[in-house]
C-alpha cells in the first residue's frame, strides 16, 4: 500500500491523534511514519540565515522522511486563528529545497486534522490555504477532535481513503 507521513505542528493532543492516525493506516494496511515537527528543532527561517548559516541539522531528516512519502497527513492545534508557527517555519524552510519552491509539494496528496479546544476551523482553513498554494492537493474531508469530540475511527478511515484517492497506482 501507500506510505504516510503523519506529520505533528505539537507536542499535545495531535501527538495523540497522530498515533492513533498511524495505527489506523496501518491496520488499513498502510505504512505510516509519525513526524514530529518540534523533533526537527529548526531555527526561523530567514534569508540570512539561509545564506549565511550551514543547513539546520534537522532538515535533512525531515525532508527525506518526506521525500519518501507518498502521502501525508497534517495535523495541527489551533494558534491565534492560525496554525502552529512551527508548521509555517517548516513550511519555509522545505519550500527552499530544489530550484522550485513547490518540488517537495507539487501534487502530494495532503490530509488535514486538529485536536484543538476551540474546534480548529481556522487553523484547517489556514493549513490548506497554504498547502494549495505550494502544490499539495489537499483532500476535502478533515479530522476534527477537541475535548467535547472524540477521535472517531471510522472518520480516520475516510479521510485516509479519500486521501488514497491522490496516490499513483
Amino acid at each position: 500500500m501507500a506510505k504516510i507521513s503523519i506529520i505533528i505542528a505539537s507536542d499535545g493532543n495531535n501527538v495523540v491523534l497522530g498515533k492513533t492516525v498511524a495505527e489506523v493506516a496501518q491496520s488499513m494496511g498502510h505504512e505510516p511514519s509519525v513526524v514530529k515537527l518540534n523533533d526537527h528543532d529548526l531555527p526561523l527561517f530567514t534569508i540570512h540565515r539561509e545564506n549565511n548559516e550551514p543547513r539546520p541539522p534537522g532538515l535533512t531528516p525531515l525532508v527525506d522522511a518526506l521525500k519518501s512519502s507518498e502521502a501525508w497527513v497534517v495535523l495541527a492545534p489551533e494558534y491565534n486563528g492560525s496554525f502552529p508557527p512551527c508548521l509555517n517555519n517548516a513550511v519555509a524552510w522545505l519550500s527552499r529545497e530544489g530550484d522550485d519552491f513547490r518540488t517537495l509539494f507539487r501534487h502530494r496528496p495532503v490530509a488535514l486534522g486538529t485536536h484543538s479546544g476551540g474546534g480548529g476551523q481556522h487553523a484547517l482553513m489556514a493549513m490548506r490555504m497554504q498547502l494549495a498554494y505550494v502544490g499539495c492537493n489537499v483532500v476535502g474531508r478533515t479530522l476534527v477532535v477537541n475535548k467535547t469530540k472524540p477521535v472517531n475511527e471510522d472518520s480516520i478511515r475516510d479521510v485516509i481513503h479519500s486521501l488514497m484517492q491522490g496516490v499513483a497506482p
